[in-house]
C-alpha cells in the first residue's frame, strides 16, 4: 500500500453505498433516506478523494436482517461467475476503519489493521466481519467488506433497493432496464421482487 504517513484505500462498495449521498452518512453523518439509524460520522468528515465506478468479479446475494433498513442486505462473494458492479471510494485508512466500526456497530477511534495480503477478519459483527482484498487500483489498495457466515437468503426492503438504484444510476451507463435487470437476477430477491415491482421504484 502506498502513502505510508497518511495510507489511502479503495472502498468497493456494492450494496446501498453505491449511492454517494448514503455514504456521505458514514463519513459526516446522518439518517440514510429511508433508513432508521442516524451515523455518527468519520473523525476525518471530508469526501473521498475520489470515487468511481467499476466492476469486480463475483455475486451479490441478499440475505439477513438488516436492523437499519428492514429485509435483506447485499453480501458480496469473489465466486459465482458474475460481474458485480461496485463504486470504488478513495479514502484514509483511518476513515475506512470509521466507516468499518459504524457498518458493525462501533463507536469510531479505532484503526482497522489490515492484513499484508489476503482477507482481514475483524470479528467486530456476525454481519460483515472480513475486509476482502481485491488487489490494488491506481497503486492504493481495493477492499470491501463481506461476510463469512452464509446468512439465510431474504429479499431487501423498498428503500434498501431505492438506494442501490439510485446508486446504479450515477456514471455506471446503465439505463433503466439495466439497473432493474442487474438487481432482478440477484439471489435473494425472489419471492418479493419481480422485474415489475422494481420498475413502479425507478
Amino acid at each position: 500500500m502506498s502513502g505510508t504517513a497518511d495510507p489511502r484505500v479503495w472502498y468497493a462498495a456494492f450494496g446501498s453505498n453505491l449511492s454517494t449521498e448514503r455514504l456521505a452518512c458514514y463519513l459526516r453523518g446522518g439518517v440514510p433516506r429511508g433508513a432508521v439509524r442516524e451515523y455518527e460520522g468519520c473523525r476525518d468528515p471530508t469526501p473521498p478523494r475520489e470515487h468511481r465506478p467499476i466492476t469486480i468479479p463475483g455475486s451479490l446475494r441478499f440475505a439477513g436482517e438488516s436492523r437499519v433498513w428492514g429485509g435483506g442486505t447485499a453480501f458480496y462473494t469473489p465466486a459465482g461467475g458474475g460481474v458485480v458492479h461496485a463504486r470504488a471510494y478513495l479514502l484514509r485508512l483511518e476513515q475506512f476503519s470509521d466507516l468499518v466500526s459504524q457498518e458493525t456497530r462501533h463507536p469510531v477511534g479505532r484503526t482497522l489493521v489490515l492484513a499484508e495480503k489476503g482477507p482481514t477478519r475483524h470479528g467486530l459483527s456476525q454481519v460483515y466481519d472480513v475486509v476482502l482484498d481485491l488487489g490494488e487500483l491506481d497503486g492504493h489498495r481495493l477492499v470491501t467488506l463481506s461476510s463469512t457466515r452464509d446468512h439465510r437468503a431474504r429479499p431487501p426492503s423498498a428503500a434498501y433497493v431505492r438506494t442501490m438504484l439510485d446508486g446504479l444510476a450515477e456514471g455506471f451507463d446503465l439505463d433503466a432496464e439495466a439497473r432493474v435487470a442487474y438487481l432482478a437476477g440477484m439471489a435473494g430477491m425472489s419471492p418479493g421482487w419481480t422485474v415489475d415491482d422494481l420498475r413502479e421504484l425507478l
